[in-house]
């Protein structure tokens, strides 16, 4: 079938001089067909199983708000899907009108992203999500073997156990043929001194120190196999983001949430310094939180660092010249309690800190507040959806610090009610361009350029045998 006309993206491809790349679309996949990979996986109890799953996730749906808030379960997504576009619903769910259209929406190539898929991660039973996994990733393979020049769909890998993540790694990229992986970008483990309530306290998992497993194999498989790892869990259902009523309430920001949470678990455990050669990005939340986490990790290195948090150790206290202005400055209340000093100053400024745990930088490597910017540029990527008005913060090198650029990628989400038309991504994204936020430069490195590195940065051969390859080769 020949193109379907799109002025609003031909007027943008006739402006530029790149390819663009969609490093972050969605497809929908086809359930009946995922349940039939799961049950030559996993028998008819893991079909049965996995389909009970979107099952309860409907009859939550179906509940009252009084309901849902009496059993503590928040409003789910709903009505999450073109409906009225038709031909934009289709192109989710079939690769092959994807492929067909990529011309029409100005595309060149997408990563192809899970929605059903994403649950796989807060599957509790451990064999039905590993079948599951298994499913949606065979689902992949097969039904974008053919489109592989221009699409590349992610593995599902479970993160519950590093084993489990070793697994399916080996197998999704091994045996699959995979060549990009969405990693859980958390696990909520159940609270040990909670006992076995059926619904247990939980505390989250971000796969640094505070882990009950080391993680250490799975970043170092990655590098193996040439896989960046991205991050594209939620937020909705944790902190604020738990209304009963308001779907809208829990989605505000919860993509950021959750990719803050694993982006500074990264950081701060040193993952992204001891392993050079990764890339890791962190899908749809945009670059609004990634300015201030790296402008916030600035900060706290420079007050918090081993030398510089002495300056608030209780020890290096004056006694004597506190003394002496409580007595000059403390009214008769104040007086008459200053033999009970200690009492006012220990709270959350104890003396008796253990040694070994003062310096919390020292898991992350870094030195100097040069070593974070470092870190921001060479190994983090951030997902910007098209008509996202603060992407402009990522290119703003005066105000990032350290004139720090930082490495947004154009990820249209084409497939969820975020985008009502698929047509409009490319010109919505380049309206930035014409109200003189971002400039051409800005503009081929937010979709082109950036996702080449987050690639290629891990597997300099990601776009081999694509229609991309020579002009990746042109980059380097």
């Amino acid at each position: 079938m020949s193109k379907r006309a799109n002025p609003a993206a031909d007027r943008v491809r006739h402006r530029i001089r790149h390819p663009i790349i969609d490093a972050d679309g969605h497809c929908i996949e086809y359930l009946p067909v995922v349940y039939e990979y799961a049950r030559e996986i996993g028998g008819e109890s893991a079909a049965k199983g996995l389909r009970a799953l979107f099952e309860a996730m409907r009859q939550v749906g179906q509940l009252t708000p009084e309901q849902r808030r009496e059993l503590g379960v928040m409003r789910p997504p709903w009505w999450a899907f073109p409906a009225r576009n038709t031909r934009d619903r289709a192109t989710a769910m079939l690769p092959r009108l994807l492929y067909e259209r990529l011309d029409e929406l100005g595309l060149d190539f997408a990563v192809v992203y899970p929605t059903y898929g994403l649950v796989v991660f807060n599957i509790e039973d451990e064999e039905l999500r590993q079948v599951s996994a298994r499913a949606f990733n065979r689902y992949f393979a097969d039904h974008y073997r053919e489109s592989a020049d221009r699409l590349a769909p992610v593995a599902i890998i479970p993160m519950h156990t590093p084993e489990e993540a070793l697994a399916e790694l080996d197998y999704s990229h091994g045996q699959l043929g995979l060549k990009a992986s969405l990693l859980a970008g958390h696990v909520m483990r159940p609270v040990a001194a909670a006992g076995k309530s059926p619904r247990p306290m939980l505390w989250m998992d971000t796969f640094g120190a505070d882990s009950p497993h080391d993680y250490e194999p799975v970043w170092r498989r990655c590098l193996e196999l040439g896989v960046s790892p991205t991050f594209h869990s939620t937020g909705m259902g944790w902190g604020s983001r738990a209304s009963p009523s308001s779907y809208v309430f829990n989605h505000i920001g919860n993509f950021a949430a959750a990719g803050e949470a694993i982006c500074r678990a990264l950081f701060l455990n040193g993952v992204a310094r001891r392993y050079p050669g990764l890339r890791f990005a962190f899908l749809e939340g945009g670059v609004g939180w990634a300015a201030t986490l790296y402008a916030d990790a600035i900060g706290h290195f420079s007050k918090r660092n081993a030398e510089s948090v002495q300056n608030y150790n209780p020890n290096a206290i004056d006694r004597d010249e506190l003394l002496s202005l409580f007595r000059e400055y403390g009214d008769g209340r104040i007086s008459s309690h200053l033999n009970e000093l200690d009492d006012g100053l220990w709270p959350i400024a104890d003396p008796a800190e253990r040694k070994e745990t003062i310096d919390e930088f020292a898991a992350s490597g870094i030195q100097r507040v040069e070593d974070i910017r470092d870190v921001f540029r060479r190994s983090f990527f951030f997902g910007c959806e098209a008509d996202d008005p603060t992407n402009a913060a990522a290119f703003d090198a005066r105000r990032n610090p350290m004139g720090a650029r930082l490495n947004a990628i154009f990820s249209s989400d084409i497939g969820h009610w975020d985008v009502p038309d698929n047509r409009t991504v490319l010109a919505e994204a380049y309206e930035l361009v014409e109200k003189g936020m971002l400039t051409e430069e800005d503009f081929r490195d937010f979709t082109f350029a950036n996702a080449v590195s987050l690639y290629t940065g891990t597997n300099p051969d990601f776009f081999k045998g694509t229609v991309l390859e020579h002009a990746v080769a042109r980059t380097r």
